[in-house]
């Protein structure tokens, strides 16, 4: 399968802080095969399809632990598949980000090995907890499904956010790096679900696009990296400080996608 590798990605790959074993995996299972392959198919649609580029890459740490959090947008988690091609094709160094991957999807055949394969791991608190004190970048999207759930008409609107990732930043000492995502609303235009369908299959909704068929548009995507965040506590704290602190990350989240929403005008 070495010809479906491209040999700058597996050397980017070959550069990330995983102490891949003789069979090339991690203590994770986490493979430094499917991890090139996974990359070189992403790394075309991250460069020539969605022709993404990014600002305020150096807010994100060059080594030690961050949570990536951010604006969940679009039918299909395109945000989170360019978040994690950015932080290996275009960070330096090339790091390796840890999605938490909604519970619905670790049901479905080979999906589940598949997604352990490439880094990406159930949306499980001490899953994300492990790897931010073993010093990695983890990325959640607070809004969940029901943010990439979002009809077209609601776009870059925040719906609610979960608390759980301000808990865990604070029990760990975790910066905060917000983002925005700009353009997965456009490139799935979701006009609405097929929830009967979504029932059959264990998903939380099946979006139907403009298009019908929910391939994403070649649409310019833009991703904002805004400035860490701290909050000092053990996260422990009360639901009133916690709830505060979700606000101010929502706002510099909103800020972020004002400024990006601007820029392409």
């Amino acid at each position: 399968m070495a010809f479906l590798i491209d040999r700058e990605i597996a050397e980017r790959v070959r550069e990330l802080d995983l102490s891949f074993n003789e069979y090339g995996l991690d203590k994770y299972g986490i493979s430094q095969k499917y991890l090139s392959i996974f990359h070189t198919i992403l790394g075309r649609a991250y460069r020539h399809y969605f022709r993404v580029e990014c600002t305020g890459l150096a807010n994100v740490p060059a080594q030690g632990r961050a949570l990536l959090i951010g604006n969940h947008s679009g039918g299909l988690p395109l945000d989170a598949g360019m978040v994690l091609a950015s932080m290996l094709l275009d960070h330096e160094p090339p790091r390796h980000a840890h999605s938490m991957v909604e519970y619905f999807a670790q049901h479905w055949p080979f999906v589940s090995q598949f997604f352990n394969r490439i880094g990406q791991f159930t949306g499980l608190p001490e899953h994300a907890e492990r790897f931010l004190r073993e010093d990695r970048l983890v990325v959640v999207f607070p809004e969940g499904a029901r943010g990439t759930g979002k009809l077209y008409k609601d776009k870059y609107q925040l719906v609610r956010f979960g608390t759980g990732f301000v808990r865990l930043a604070m029990r760990t000492q975790s910066p905060i790096v917000p983002f925005a995502f700009i353009g997965g609303e456009e490139a799935i235009p979701t006009m609405f679900h097929m929830t009967r369908l979504a029932k059959m299959i264990g998903a939380p909704y099946i979006p139907v696009p403009w298009q019908i068929l929910p391939v994403p548009l070649p649409v310019k995507c833009t991703i904002h990296y805004g400035a860490p965040l701290f909050f000092e506590g053990d996260g422990a704290e009360s639901d009133e400080e916690i709830e505060k602190h979700v606000e101010e990350v929502k706002d510099a989240i909103r800020g972020l996608i004002s400024k990006g929403l601007e820029m392409r005008r």
